[in-house]
């Protein structure tokens, strides 16, 4: 079961006033624009899960799932407008893959009753439950990449990193300026020197960034890229022969797209995940039979396996365990959306529960609670081997330093409740 809404056909469907399903998925997709080639895998991956659980489990709890495409092309306003279209259908999450998107909808979600899911990107301190009541950000957020990526520089270098030059190339937007803040902070524990070098939107055109990196020679480079501006990005550290190996990118600036245009000089690159990678699990082999070959993917059924069409399939079963817990909790199959909250804020997620799913040690094990909307924090490091022409995980999954960031979660979360008279509370 599966629809799409596009540009004025919103209206005219709503006018129509088709029937309500009683599990109803939107996926605020962007297959058009900039942004695409890393939007159409992850909108594959989320869809074709669901469709998975259709077509081989008759739904979750015996209730189809409805799934209903809204084309925002990254967009902020369309993704707003997609919203508003859907939001009447009985939609039971919203995961906008947007930081930008994710900022406007937080106090409309919040004020309709719809919780969002903003798995690893959006605004960090949404994970303080007690403030965000119905935003969930597990089972990491931008917080914690940018401490990961610092803990695993200094694993390479014996645990002393004072002296030494970090910078960061990042979207000048919200999505690229969220780790900042950590970065300074982790700046003053451990003595490095950051710089930062904002790249405008979509990306193209950084020749004055990379100049500035041949010429300082940073001992390290972080990346919070998107789209187009990975792709160049990496092309143009290639240019300067600056070492890949030292040139780190948040989760969303590692799938084969950013690589793969630099060819084998990219090798060696790194990026942060918070799930692993491959198609060497079960439920791909139930994919393949029950979606793609069955003639009802969501895309071409090529994706499979990549990091993005991995994250996207990764959202799409934490959505579908969140709502077999809330039918649990409450009862009944046909859970509605505050009902799919309480879902998300008591998920649990254990090796035992994902190995049963076709997931063997595909993500960390994680607990959500009414204080912690976020997860532990835990994530691990990939890099690019181009001669396999894959990213592979070189570390095991690792927490974030806590110390730090616990403090700036509670700081932000309490002065986002006293701008916007929010009584914090579980």
């Amino acid at each position: 079961m599966r629809r799409k809404i596009l540009g004025a056909a919103v209206a005219a469907l709503m006018a129509t006033g088709p029937a309500l399903a009683d599990l109803t998925i939107v996926d605020t997709s962007y297959r058009t624009g900039p942004y695409a080639a890393n939007g159409i895998p992850f909108s594959d991956g989320y869809q074709d899960y669901f469709t998975l659980l259709n077509e081989r489990d008759g739904g979750i709890g015996g209730e189809m799932i409805n799934l209903i495409e809204c084309e925002t092309g990254y967009n902020t306003e369309k993704g707003v407008e997609c919203y508003e279209a859907t939001k009447g259908e009985g939609a039971l999450v919203y995961q906008p893959l947007s930081t930008g998107i994710t900022y406007q909808l937080i106090p409309k979600a919040t004020a309709d009753g719809i919780p969002l899911h903003t798995m690893g990107y959006g605004r960090t301190s949404a994970k303080a439950g007690e403030v965000f009541k119905w935003v969930f950000n597990y089972p990491a957020n931008y917080w914690d990449g940018a401490s990961l990526a610092v803990k695993h520089i200094l694993d390479q270098n014996g645990g002393d990193i004072s002296g030494k030059t970090v910078a960061l190339v990042y979207h000048n937007s919200a999505y690229g300026k969220e780790p900042i803040r950590t970065l300074e902070s982790l700046a003053e524990k451990h003595g490095y020197n950051l710089t930062l070098l904002p790249v405008d939107h979509p990306g193209q055109e950084q020749k004055s960034q990379w100049l500035q990196i041949r010429r300082e020679s940073p001992d390290y480079v972080l990346m919070w890229g998107w789209g187009v501006m990975n792709q160049v990005a990496i092309q143009e550290a290639v240019n300067i022969r600056y070492p890949m190996e030292n040139f780190i990118g948040i989760w969303w600036s590692g799938s084969e797209n950013d690589v793969k245009a630099a060819g084998e000089r990219a090798n060696g690159y790194k990026a942060l995940t918070f799930h692993n990678l491959g198609s060497d699990y079960p439920v791909y082999d139930d994919i393949q039979t029950h979606v793609v070959d069955a003639g009802k993917a969501a895309g071409a059924g090529d994706q499979i396996g990549t990091v993005l069409y991995n994250r996207g399939m990764y959202a799409a079963m934490l959505a579908a365990e969140a709502i077999k817990t809330a039918q649990e909790m409450h009862g009944t199959a046909a859970i509605n959306a505050a009902q799919m909250r309480d879902g998300m804020e008591n998920l649990e997620m254990t090796e035992a529960k994902m190995a049963a799913l076709g997931l063997p040690n595909f993500g960390p094990e994680f607990t959500v609670s009414c204080e912690n909307h976020g997860g532990n924090g835990f994530g691990a490091v990939s890099q690019w081997n181009a001669e396999a022409g894959e990213f592979e995980l070189i570390t095991d999954y690792y927490q974030s330093d806590q110390e730090i960031l616990a403090p700036l979660v509670e700081e932000d979360s309490q002065a986002f409740a006293a701008e916007n008279g929010i009584t914090p509370g579980c």
